[in-house]
């Protein structure tokens, strides 16, 4: 849960640098709950964040500090395929007020919803030192 509020603040961050940047194009004026299509733009920027990271060395910067690595079934790099079903079940998971990740309290291999939803694994590496480097 460290990794996910590592990232929940670093998610927001970039959120509010889109809003900024999509501010222009709405005159400069807050969002109205009737448009719809900027919720869609920030759960864009939320998927893009996240498969990037995911797809790019199976960290995000969460991640990367608890020394947790998201691995596909045969302990390879993530594609962007894995990384969307894999964001979308997420999405399921919160909305079914996080059930989805509490479910790796139970489950005998320690995988969330999104992990069997997409055929994925989080490799941790306790004791290693970080270096940077795989």
């Amino acid at each position: 849960m460290g990794a996910v509020i590592y990232d929940a603040l670093l998610l927001a961050a970039v959120l509010f640098f889109a809003t900024a940047l999509a501010l222009p194009f709405n005159g400069g004026r807050a969002f109205a709950a009737d448009q719809y299509y900027f919720p869609f733009y920030l759960l864009c920027v939320s998927y893009v964040f996240y498969a990037w990271f995911w797809t790019h060395g199976g960290q995000t910067l969460g991640m990367r500090a608890w020394k947790i690595t998201l691995v596909n079934a045969d302990g390879g790099q993530v594609n962007w395929w894995t990384a969307t079903l894999r964001f979308v079940v997420a999405l399921l998971s919160w909305a079914c007020l996080g059930l989805g990740f509490l479910w790796c309290l139970i489950d005998k291999n320690k995988r969330a919803w999104h992990d069997h939803g997409s055929g994925t694994f989080l490799y941790w590496r306790a004791g290693e030192k970080n270096s940077g480097s795989k």
